[in-house]
């Protein structure tokens, strides 16, 4: 039997493949050792993230998660301390309990009001910690993400929130993971969101396509601390520059082109919902959240009829479903979605 070429892969964004002129580049490359800052290729990828981002400075490392741990460790000084963190967050849920670790933190999780799917500068306040009580661990960093389950954080909150902060003397990071979707579908500029943050890390490899990479971006003295704490985490570079130049390359080329993914994102949607499928949140950018049990469908069922045209997804026993597009998901992934649907519910009449 042969198999079904995959056409498209919806599990994540983090899926996608180098392009020909992605390879080119990265072998083009000229690198040297990073470690001794001598590797012209990362200087020149974080010379554009700390222009991009407004910030001082920038610190290429290996993944999102490194540069959201790297940056909430440079933010704190001397325990006992305690950082919030969205409930829903990537740092709080994905990160292997990393703040607890690498920081020695407590993460007090600051789930979002009800009908809200963001968090407010009220419900954080209802959480912080900034008494002088022995048996407490005062409030040191605020961790936002943005965006989160593809939606957008409100700039107007982040500013409450960002002035709120400063006038307890508290820092914030952003988990700016797909900060490059939020700015795409708003037409903020990057360098607005980010100059509310103390630490933002901008991953490379999410939203914008590169194979590896994540910038943590912030003020000289704080990303020379970071460079520190890269060094001790294992994270040194030595010729780099090879995968730096995916990261020039993808903020050059597919950041511009983010609208097309959030375009393809509500076609995708409105094949699902003309089948019956519930959306259960907004579509703001890259990702669509169904509920595939409101026509009785497992994800198992949805990823076996997908998988028949070529596109691959999650399956799962019933519930929730995410699927990401990304710039390798086409026209020709939402008319095999079609397709599979059609077959679908015709083999379930």
């Amino acid at each position: 039997m042969t198999a079904t070429a995959v056409i498209a892969d919806l599990r994540s964004d983090t899926v996608t493949t180098p392009t020909p002129e992605m390879r080119r580049v990265m072998a083009e490359a000229i690198v040297g050792d990073d470690v001794y800052q001598e590797d012209t290729t990362i200087q020149e990828l974080e010379s554009l993230g700390a222009t991009l981002s407004g910030h001082e400075a920038a610190l290429f490392c290996a993944t999102g998660t490194m540069t959201n741990q790297i940056g909430i460790r440079t933010l704190l000084v001397a325990p006992p301390y305690s950082i919030l963190a969205d409930a829903r967050s990537h740092i709080f849920n994905y990160e292997a309990s990393g703040v607890a670790h690498h920081s020695q933190a407590l993460i007090i999780p600051v789930p979002p009001a009800p009908g809200f799917s963001h968090l407010t500068v009220e419900e954080i306040e209802k959480r912080m910690i900034i008494d002088d009580d022995i048996h407490h661990a005062p409030t040191r960093v605020i961790c936002l993400e943005n965006t989160l389950g593809g939606e957008i954080f409100p700039l107007s909150e982040l500013e409450k929130i960002s002035e709120m902060a400063k006038k307890h003397g508290i820092k914030m990071h952003l988990d700016g993971a797909r900060l490059w979707n939020a700015s795409a579908a708003t037409g903020v500029d990057m360098k607005t969101y980010c100059q509310l943050f103390d630490t933002v890390s901008l991953c490379l490899s999410k939203g914008l396509g590169a194979p590896i990479g994540s910038l943590l971006v912030g003020s000289h003295a704080t990303i020379k601390r970071a460079r520190h704490f890269r060094k001790m985490f294992g994270g040194g570079w030595r010729q780099g520059g090879i995968l730096a130049a995916a990261g020039i390359h993808v903020i050059k080329h597919h950041f511009p082109r983010l609208k097309e993914d959030h375009a393809t994102a509500k076609l995708l949607a409105e094949k699902l919902t003309s089948y019956g499928f519930k959306v259960t949140r907004k579509i703001e950018t890259n990702m669509i959240w169904f509920d595939s049990s409101s026509v009785g469908v497992t994800g198992d069922e949805l990823q076996a009829a997908l998988a028949s045209k070529g596109v691959r997804v999650f399956g799962g026993s019933g519930g929730e479903q995410r699927w990401v597009v990304h710039h390798q998901v086409t026209g020709e992934c939402v008319e095999a979605v079609g397709e599979a649907l059609a077959n679908l519910f015709e083999q379930r009449k």
